[in-house]
């Protein structure tokens, strides 16, 4: 996992999360011109074409403050939901099968997920 701090220009934060060997998710805390944060989400994966060479496809959600509390609300809920129907997943290392290769996560960090805290960004505790 990769931080980095910018200082005098609209990105504020920005945090990598290596999942996998061809996946990478971006979180970058961005400034609107009035002084709000907001954050974009962008999913990275490296593709293969058929000359050998590779290119990167990128997805971007942008995420604004006034939905920070639902969106954190919302994925929490989700993945409880998993965790409920398939319980295996608490104890399981990240599976090779579906991509993601636990040796590339954090060593402090041995579920393989980040700790992300929206009340970071907004100021105010998130709502449970």
């Amino acid at each position: 996992m990769e931080e980095q701090e910018f200082k005098g220009r609209n990105e504020v934060y920005s945090k990598s999360v290596r999942a996998g060997k061809r996946r990478t998710y971006f979180f970058d805390v961005k400034t609107t011109k009035a002084n709000d944060y907001y954050l974009v989400i962008t999913e990275s994966k490296k593709k293969f074409n058929e000359d050998g060479s590779s290119s990167y496809e990128k997805h971007k959600i942008f995420l604004y403050k006034e939905d920070f509390d639902k969106f954190a609300e919302g994925l929490t809920e989700t993945i409880a939901h998993i965790r409920t129907i398939a319980p295996a997943m608490n104890h399981e290392p990240a599976s090779s099968e579906h991509g993601n290769d636990s040796t590339n996560n954090d060593s402090n960090n041995d579920s393989g997920y980040s700790d992300l805290k929206f009340e970071d960004l907004s100021g105010e505790p998130a709502k449970e």
